[in-house]
């Protein structure tokens, strides 16, 4: 994880610089700048550390909880990719001379910073009010669309076999797909190209792992929830 983060933090170092020192003019000047607080990527960043943390929790729930192995390989891939990914963003935003938590931001709020993709969130209280149609809204007791309620987290703790599989896999399609809409808004709005590249990897990698839940799901005679 150190090496793949500092190779990143070098990459966007190197663009932050304007590259080499013969580098004319003209690509100084189409170097991307350093995000601001509350841009897109910055934003991202944040709310997807968080996002990521949940599903690493939940697969390490999961794998005390059943023997399946289908299961807890799926489990582990997606806590050590997931751990991995976080600590890539975390270190963005050192990078950047960010905060990790900025006080009274709306969860997601970014996803309306330049007008784009999506609006405003429910910010965890699930009434829609103010959700924008792409993300959806967060259901009561969650912080963002996709994530579990504790309520949930504690029954996927005391539920074992085949009972805590379905459970995992329902839970973690509807963290998958809240998560796909949030890096889907990175992939069109951030401007650092090795964090979009990043979001874009994450749409088309869970999406995949979204397909094999439903299989999943389908051999113990269950489907994904709503």
């Amino acid at each position: 994880m150190l090496a793949l983060l500092f190779a990143a933090a070098a990459t966007v170092a190197a663009a932050n610089s304007g590259g080499s020192a013969g580098s004319g003019p003209s690509d100084r000047t189409a170097a991307p700048r350093t995000p601001e607080l509350r841009s897109p990527d910055a934003g991202f960043a944040r709310d997807m550390a968080v996002h990521h943390q949940q599903a690493v929790e939940m697969s390490f729930i999961v794998r005390d909880r059943t023997q399946d192995e289908a299961v807890r390989t799926l489990a582990y891939d997606i806590a050590n990719t997931q751990a991995n990914q976080r600590g890539m963003l975390l270190g963005w935003l050192d990078l950047w001379g960010l905060p990790k938590v900025v006080a009274g931001e709306p969860p997601m709020s970014w996803m309306g910073a330049s007008g784009g993709h999506g609006g405003h969130t429910g910010h965890g209280t699930g009434t829609g009010a103010e959700a924008g149609t792409d993300a959806g809204a967060a259901k009561p007791g969650a912080l963002m669309p996709g994530m579990a309620t504790k309520e949930e987290l504690d029954r996927l703790g005391a539920a074992s076999g085949r009972d805590a599989e379905v459970l995992f896999l329902q839970l973690m399609t509807d963290h998958h797909k809240g998560g796909v809409t949030m890096a889907e808004g990175c992939a069109q709005q951030c401007e650092t190209p090795v964090e979009k590249a990043l979001a874009q990897g994450m749409v088309d990698a869970q999406r995949s792992e979204l397909t094999l839940m439903a299989d999943m799901l389908e051999q113990r005679g269950a489907a994904p929830r709503g």
